[in-house]
């Protein structure tokens, strides 16, 4: 069967979850790691990658000579790759998919130029594909916007050790998705560079003298996390609707008390929905707590990836939201607001957008679909964030739902260990 025309079915579990995982290994860790061992010219290969399409993707790259580098959908390995393959002898072309070569990069081509990198476009001007030849850039000074994506500075950072007048980067205005930016140095900084910010907070300054060859072990995934709290969270809330108490409890493997990751911030967000965190030897364990606040605000600048996890979870247990910071979803593998907006009217919610990147729900409804089958838009993050509806609604119907892939390949055989009946059907 075409996998772009399968979908998947979904009926809940017939009691409490109660199931131990490991979580697929950190991407956003995976990919940084592989970086900098490649910079390390390593023989330490860190341990408990990622086998998510984006880390694989990146993995076959550095193992190829290829003259063109296809990376898919791999938005973090466009961005990464760009500046690794400008400092990194040899002439490329990298390229991806049709919605990849939408997605804009001249940001970062544009630093990475101001350094003296050899970079043209094929295409469209400021989008893939890329000519990249490789050559020694000295390093310096460079300028961005604190609210352009973490990746695009992310990609200039991990190439400064290597630059020989090492690398100053100074940021202006907002500045957003901190967590992904300390996430790099953090990393780095474990690999021997030195780096940090400075003075106001705006400035990062990354000395020259490359990196040492570092045994790393991967943490598990907090965004992968995000999902098996909101599958406590409905299936309390299903619960509470049907009169009963819901005793369910997970326990997740691989995850750190004291994390890198931004998003382990989903353990104080889903504290305010009724689930509670314990922090385990092994991992943590989530059970249900206090009942859910009446009304949920909060600003997911730094942790965006928690958005639609957050959006879908407070719609189904009835909590008006109003989520601000989301000024990056409109140029994620889709757009997400936009892609909320559709998916959920379909379940009878009508969100509200502001320019400004705020995406809001006063609770106003409309009709729902009898049977909805939920797009997901090339999302893997759509696909995981709307899965757990069937706790509120079985029947509910996944659209190419293999694209998981990117981020938790074992989604689907996960949720089927935890009691769920997944249906393959054909459109």
């Amino acid at each position: 069967m075409n996998d772009m025309m399968m979908r998947y079915t979904l009926f809940p579990p017939a009691g409490p979850l109660g199931l131990t995982l490991r979580l697929p290994a950190s991407k956003s860790i995976s990919n940084r790691v592989l970086v900098l061992h490649a910079l390390a010219r390593g023989s330490e290969v860190p341990l408990n990658l990622s086998t998510c399409d984006d880390t694989c993707v990146m993995l076959r790259a550095f193992s190829s000579s290829a003259d063109v580098v296809d990376i898919m959908a791999a938005g973090t390995a466009m961005r990464f790759l760009t500046a690794y393959y400008s400092v990194t002898p040899g002439k490329r072309l990298l390229t991806g998919t049709t919605r990849m070569q939408q997605r804009p990069i001249g940001i970062l081509v544009n630093a990475l130029r101001s350094l003296g990198a050899r970079i043209t476009y094929t295409g469209k001007e400021g989008y893939p594909p890329l000519s990249i030849t490789g050559a020694p850039l000295q390093g310096g000074k460079v300028t961005l916007a604190g609210n352009v994506s973490s990746q695009y500075i992310s990609a200039l950072l991990m190439i400064g050790p290597v630059l020989p007048g090492g690398l100053e980067l100074q940021l202006t205005g907002n500045l957003v998705s901190r967590p992904y930016i300390d996430l790099t140095l953090q990393l780095m900084r474990r690999y021997g560079a030195r780096c940090g910010w400075e003075g106001d907070g705006r400035r990062i300054v990354v000395s020259p003298g490359g990196y040492k060859d570092t045994p790393f072990l991967v943490e598990s995934d907090w965004s992968a996390a995000s999902y098996w709290y909101e599958l406590l969270a409905l299936q309390a809330a299903a619960a509470k609707s049907a009169g009963s108490d819901a005793t369910g409890s997970v326990e997740l493997s691989g995850l750190f008390a004291h994390s890198d990751q931004g998003d382990s911030r989903v353990a104080e967000l889903f504290k305010r929905l009724g689930i509670d965190t314990t922090y385990t030897d092994k991992g943590v364990c989530l059970t249900c707590g206090v009942d859910a606040v009446q009304s949920l605000e909060a600003d997911l600048v730094e942790v965006p990836d928690l958005a639609q996890t957050m959006v879908v979870t407070c719609c189904l247990m009835g909590i008006p939201f109003r989520f601000s910071g989301l000024q990056s979803l409109r140029i994620k593998e889709t757009d997400r607001i936009q892609a909320l907006i559709c998916e959920l009217r379909k379940l009878g919610y009508r969100l509200q957008a502001e320019d400004s990147g705020v995406l809001a729900w006063q609770g106003a409804r409309c009709r729902a679909d009898e049977a909805p089958v939920i797009a997901t838009y090339e999302d893997h993050r759509m696909a995981l964030a709307f899965a757990p509806v069937a706790l509120m609604r079985p029947g509910i119907t996944i659209a190419q739902p293999f694209v998981v892939s990117k981020s938790y390949p074992d989604y689907w055989r996960d949720l089927r260990g935890a009691g769920f009946r997944v249906e393959e059907t054909d459109a």
